[in-house]
């Protein structure tokens, strides 16, 4: 039986293969052959709304599959863009909504928006990521979880920055070995006790990060033998993570109209 670190580490050893693999599965290529054809022509944040395998794909790429539905949400998002403190992708806690305002920022760069790289080849080099994270997880949701903090622990400099995000949470309290009840205590208790008991600037140190994940690891396969994952518990579904009370009484919140 391949143990959640023996996989993990599988994947990881050689990562620039592991996505070129995932990279030629037919769907993948499909729709990264069509978004990179159809992106540079897109002017404005209507017409890339208009092409829903665009939006679609630029929507997975940031981990934000299960968000497509909400499409007035998404439009106030890319329209505010992230120039403003008070934009609206600025004042939410994850961070993903503006990752994608800053990779498609029409609110700045206007109709030249999709002409950089980071609109094109840096979208799909997302998805290429998030693609195989999601292959991972079929098996062994522990191997997505362990990927995905591997990704982006570097953008970690807060504690705030983990509570914030439902899959670097779970990580860090699987390794921590943190009740459940912990992620229900006040927002402000979780955050002051990660700050005694974590140094948040090792996250910036690959070796230490893959020090931690080699904990995380074993502490999830105490939890979660290798032959009895759910999937889905963990992300919700596709997408990186669940969607927070929060979010989705903002959600709840816009006018359907722009939809």
């Amino acid at each position: 039986m391949t143990t959640t670190y023996t996989s993990y580490r599988q994947i990881t050893q050689n990562i620039d293969k592991s996505i070129e693999r995932v990279a030629k599965e037919p769907e993948v290529a499909r729709e990264t052959e069509y978004y990179l054809s159809k992106i540079g022509d897109i002017k404005s944040v209507d017409e890339f709304m208009a092409d829903t395998r665009l939006y679609n794909y630029a929507l997975k790429a940031h981990g934000l599959e299960d968000m497509a539905y909400a499409k007035a949400f998404i439009r106030k998002v890319l329209t505010e863009g992230v120039s403003s403190d008070k934009a609206f992708a600025n004042q939410l806690t994850d961070s993903r909504y503006a990752n994608l305002a800053t990779s498609l920022n029409f609110e700045a760069q206007g109709a030249a928006a999709t002409s950089f790289d980071k609109a094109q080849q840096g979208v799909v080099d997302l998805y290429m990521h998030e693609a195989l994270e999601q292959e991972a997880g079929n098996d062994n949701t522990g191997v997505r979880l362990a990927l995905y903090f591997e990704r982006n622990s570097s953008k970690i400099t807060s504690a705030m920055d983990i509570l914030a995000d439902d899959a670097l949470s779970q990580v860090v309290r699987t390794a921590l070995q943190l009740p459940d009840e912990f992620a229900a205590s006040d927002i402000d208790q979780q955050a002051s006790y990660l700050k005694r008991v974590l140094d948040i600037e090792d996250f910036q140190d690959p070796e230490k990060t893959g020090k931690f994940l080699e904990r995380f690891t074993a502490m999830w396969e105490i939890g979660n033998p290798s032959d009895n994952y759910d999937p889905l518990a963990v992300f919700g579904s596709s997408s990186g993570h669940g969607i927070s009370p929060d979010l989705l009484i903002s959600i709840n919140s816009l006018k359907l109209g722009g939809s």
